[in-house]
């Protein structure tokens, strides 16, 4: 009987879904409807709240370590893993809707990729975005990952990308996760190093974004570089 009404609540969950889509949903209520996938015999609308009480927002839920969801709440390896990929998953779903070399030749468009490659993380990471004598990206290369508020970027590792990828001119790319996008003093200052490091083999530097959130700052727009 338990488990009849258990199946009907989650069909008609999943019969609003396919209505209304998630716009209606609290967020409980879509980490809720993703957790029927990965336990497939019990309540989950308890660890739903359970979860997003302890994390704070249900970003901050899909973005935690797997084995920390497995350690401290209990849940199967199954469930932290579907968990975990989805903020991955819509990374590559953004960096696919923008086809296989999109052209860059302005700041908005610039600021607008940067932020699709950041979706989801929640540690520092630097991009060295390749772009070819047209402005299209060549490649974007992942130059170094660290944790929040450290990624120690050398220029060394900015010129082997630039020239592994074939560059004509470069848009560097990194993140402030949970921070002001404005740039730091040692923002400024590496921007500097790479900009002679690179100019030294003829790379040009158009722009260096930094992405917080949804919303990006460009260095060329501010005359930073």
């Amino acid at each position: 009987m338990g488990e009849n009404l258990h199946e009907g609540h989650r069909q008609r969950v999943r019969a609003r879904f396919l209505a209304e889509g998630l716009d209606a949903f609290e967020d409980h209520q879509v980490l809720e409807l993703l957790l029927f996938y990965s336990i497939p015999y019990r309540d989950t609308n308890e660890l739903a709240h359970r979860l997003i009480k302890e994390f704070g927002s249900l970003a901050n839920v899909l973005e935690a370590d797997p084995r920390e969801l497995c350690r401290r709440h209990g849940v199967k390896e199954n469930t932290a893993v579907l968990l975990s990929l989805l903020p991955q998953l819509a990374r590559r779903y953004f960096k696919d809707k923008w086809g296989g070399k999109p052209e860059l030749n302005s700041s908005s468009k610039a600021g607008e990729y940067a932020v699709s490659l950041f979706i989801g993380r929640s540690y520092e990471a630097f991009y060295v975005v390749c772009l070819d004598a047209q402005n299209r990206v060549n490649y974007a290369a992942l130059v170094q990952e660290g944790t929040i508020n450290e990624a120690a970027v050398y220029p060394r590792l900015v010129v082997e990308a630039a020239l592994r990828h074939q560059a004509n001119c470069v848009i560097l790319a990194h993140n402030h996760p949970g921070g002001t996008r404005r740039p730091s003093e040692a923002d400024i200052q590496v921007t500097k190093k790479i900009v002679t490091a690179l100019g030294s083999i003829g790379v040009h530097v158009a722009d260096h974004i930094i992405v917080a959130g949804e919303g990006y700052y460009s260095f060329a727009e501010n005359g930073l570089i």
